[in-house]
């Protein structure tokens, strides 16, 4: 913990004073900066990522004006949230193609994941996929290559052989699959060189904990980093109004949505990817990584969203 002297020291030494009034309040850079400490996440493979990312379902889609979108996604770059997840569907490619922009002359400061769907992970219609999703992002790789669904289990050889050839032609670094369950995963694992997968991403947030019963743990077992979407609540949702959050982030002079990903990523083997088409938000959202919430607190949150059924 930094004494308020030593604070004002490193701020005065990043050219960024912070005025102090009672809490201390950091902008997501400044909060970085002066702790050292931005949470990372390891793959079995040993590559290790950010354990906040940026999601992208509606970015390039007129929610927000492009530019703005743009230069939210690389200020989170510049902030540490180097993985940006996408998918060649979103948009109709459209995602991607506003990643490639961001991602130009800085594409091996960025770890780039993109969505096969599973209408198309079978004969050539996964090579194409991925040929078109390069093509679309601007770049000859994607780090990470994920199964958008789970195909029928009868075909999951046939698209661990395709992934595992895209990953032979060094069109990916390594591949995983999305909203798969643990008994999808059992079977996966069954096939040869299925256990090659990466991570599994799934619908995660602090009021959407179903899958703490289960897949989780199956996860952490077989030492698997599982990815959160939606990890804010996804649209519509009421989760970052809640009191307990807003009590919770204003003792740490942050936002709640800085509270609840830090929640999201508090076992340290999850990686979250809010999604954000505005600068403002993405430095709230990058706050998480430098942020630890104490045990009573995770207490206050797990008796306000408990996990029925446990």
């Amino acid at each position: 913990m930094l004494s308020r002297r030593e604070f004002n020291e490193r701020c005065v030494a990043l050219g960024s004073l912070v005025t102090l009034s009672g809490a201390l309040a950091l902008d997501a850079a400044t909060a970085v900066a002066a702790t050292g400490k931005a949470r990372t996440v390891k793959f079995r493979d040993g590559t290790s990522v950010p354990a906040i990312g940026q999601g992208s379902w509606h970015i390039g889609q007129g929610r927000h004006p492009a530019a703005d979108e743009e230069e939210a996604l690389r200020t989170g770059l510049s902030l540490g949230m180097t993985l940006i997840d996408t998918s060649g569907n979103y948009g109709e490619g459209r995602s991607e193609e506003l990643i490639k922009r961001v991602i130009a002359g800085q594409r091996d400061g960025a770890f780039v994941v993109s969505k096969v769907e599973a209408d198309d992970a079978t004969g050539d219609a996964m090579a194409r996929a991925c040929e078109a999703s390069l093509a679309r992002l601007g770049t000859d790789h994607l780090d990470l290559y994920l199964l958008h669904e789970p195909t029928p289990n009868a075909e999951f050889s046939e698209v661990v052989a395709g992934l595992e050839r895209l990953r032979a032609a060094g069109q990916i670094r390594a591949w995983g699959v999305s909203n798969f369950t643990v008994s999808q995963m059992d079977d996966l694992f069954r096939i040869p060189q299925g256990d090659r997968c990466a991570t599994n991403q799934v619908f995660y947030n602090l009021g959407g904990r179903s899958s703490e019963r289960d897949l989780l743990p199956w996860c952490e077992r077989h030492g698997m980093p599982v990815m959160a979407y939606s990890p804010l609540g996804g649209l519509g949702a009421s989760l970052l109004s809640d009191p307990v959050l807003g009590r919770i982030a204003a003792a740490h002079a942050c936002s709640a949505a800085a509270v609840a990903l830090a929640w999201t990523i508090r076992s340290g083997n999850v990686i979250a990817i809010p999604e954000s088409g505005s600068v403002a938000h993405v430095k709230e959202n990058a706050v998480a990584l430098s942020l630890t919430l104490a045990p009573q607190e995770l207490q206050t949150l797990d008796a306000a969203y408990p996990l029925s059924g446990r």
